[in-house]
């Protein structure tokens, strides 16, 4: 059965709107077979002719399939069928950091939350921004809806604007993208300090402290370094900043501030060859909380944001096509190693 066939089936049906039609149509011919990957679907101007329908209507149904990952257009070629998964009602690209832990959890619950109808793919950017714009260049137009990891840099705004809101969600980090932007987003500097000057009684113990802080290799936002200063000089704190964690170079009466995780396992693996015990001999204070952190050396003291609900927020959002501008929270755990 030809494509305008079934359109002209359904028509007679009286039960969709013009829309309705176009899309149902498109997706039945598809999942028959009749279209295939790679398939020229009738141009704009061919179906105006051959359906009587409006520009604007069939243009519609066109991008809504564009949405769900079935066709893609190409610039001045037209519309190309280029997905059979007729099931999926959106196809989402999410854009992270790096598969670590907390984002690990962030996907699953994403795509649980989300459930079969919505396809989701991954893809990292490693915080350089070469590799972002590239991404982004790539994926756009081929997905109906974005949840990005932005890097924190004015230079990647305009990749970014260039998706239209109501198509994109930002997520981990928050950059400004003016007013008709979505985002669920943690913050650092105003949370870092305040947790900080929650352990103060615990951070006095030791007779100086170590932040361990390397934006270029393990994605550490600005604002941890900027309220770790302003801490250290608010409350007479003796601290300083190291890139890296050099092995065997432990201090005892130290406290350690890590938020790569990387540097973190190395770090547990002297204290323990090393027989240090954690909260005695020296502190570790470490960022974004998993359950491996619970439990190993008697319990690691994290500030988290909960990574589950902040991807059940983004998932409502996509799913319910709502504007959501929020700040995550983020928590103080605390456990043996202060």
């Amino acid at each position: 059965m030809s494509l305008i066939n079934r359109i002209l089936i359904l028509q007679d049906s009286h039960l969709l709107s013009k829309h309705e039609i176009l899309v149902q149509s498109i997706i039945d011919a598809i999942g028959d077979g009749e279209l295939q990957v790679g398939d020229r679907l009738p141009s704009i101007n061919e179906m105006v002719r051959d359906v009587g329908y409006a520009r604007k209507t069939i243009v519609r149904a066109y991008e809504e399939l564009k949405d769900r990952g079935l066709v893609e257009s190409k610039n001045k070629q037209g519309y190309f069928v280029i997905s059979q998964e007729t099931g999926v009602v959106l196809r989402v690209a999410l854009v992270l950091f790096a598969f670590q832990s907390f984002q690990e959890d962030f996907y699953n619950t994403l795509r649980a939350e989300l459930g079969k109808k919505f396809q989701v793919d991954v893809f990292f950017h490693h915080n350089n921004i070469s590799i972002f714009e590239t991404m982004i260049a790539n994926i756009k137009g081929k997905y109906g809806m974005y949840v990005v990891a932005p890097i924190q840099d004015s230079t990647v705004k305009p990749m970014l604007r260039s998706i239209a809101p109501n198509k994109l969600i930002l997520v981990d980090r928050y950059l400004n993208l003016g007013p008709d932007y979505s985002f669920v987003a943690q913050e650092f500097e105003k949370s870092t300090y305040n947790m900080l000057v929650k352990l103060l009684p615990d951070i006095k113990k030791y007779g100086q402290m170590v932040l361990f802080f390397n934006p270029r290799t393990d994605y550490s936002p600005v604002g941890i370094r900027i309220a770790y200063e302003r801490f250290l000089n608010d409350y007479g704190i003796h601290g300083t900043i190291e890139e890296n964690y050099v092995p065997g170079t432990l201090q005892r009466n130290t406290l350690y501030f890590i938020k790569n995780d990387s540097i973190l396992w190395i770090f547990l693996k002297d204290c323990s060859q090393g027989n240090y015990v954690l909260g005695q001999d020296l502190g570790i204070l470490s960022y974004d909380d998993n359950v491996l952190k619970e439990i190993i050396m008697g319990g690691i003291t994290t500030l988290s944001t909960d990574f589950k609900e902040m991807a059940k927020t983004a998932a409502q959002c996509i799913k319910n096509g709502d504007e959501i501008k929020s700040i995550a929270p983020t928590h103080l755990i605390r456990r043996n190693s202060l």
